[in-house]
């Protein structure tokens, strides 16, 4: 397979925080826009941005049928929202919360070809909007039970 690019949009949702929370993830990949999501009952807003990451690097390496081999070649760009999660990665700030899932995105992600861009909430893109209506949404189902 030759180099392609994968990108994923993620964002994640919190009533109150801590508080009812949902996560969504779309996957731009193979000429289709996948759209993966989630809630759980008492959670945080970065807790729900992170397992959005999760969620969806879990996707591409079992559901997108590459091989280990054919990952390495894409390159994968993550956009996100959370200011915390892209400087933590690209400016290497301390991981003192959730270490439990800084270390599984650490273990998902340690040998893709990832780019992790920051994109303005509730602006002008597409795709990160819609994210950001699929994590509310999912935190509004789980607020209700």
């Amino acid at each position: 397979m030759q180099n392609g690019k994968i990108e994923i949009y993620t964002d994640g949702s919190c009533i109150g925080n801590p508080g009812p929370g949902g996560w969504a993830a779309i996957i731009l990949f193979a000429g289709k826009e996948i759209e993966i999501s989630g809630h759980e009952k008492d959670t945080t807003n970065n807790r729900m941005e992170m397992t959005a990451i999760i969620e969806a690097l879990e996707w591409i390496r079992k559901k997108s049928r590459l091989s280990d081999e054919d990952l390495q070649n894409q390159k994968i760009e993550i956009y996100s929202d959370s200011n915390l999660i892209i400087q933590t990665m690209n400016q290497g700030w301390k991981k003192k919360a959730n270490t439990d899932l800084w270390a599984e995105v650490d273990r998902l992600r340690a040998w893709l070809n990832i780019e992790w861009t920051w994109v303005k909430a509730h602006h002008t893109n597409k795709y990160n909007n819609k994210a950001d209506e699929l994590a509310l949404s999912e935190a509004q189902k789980v607020s209700k039970n």
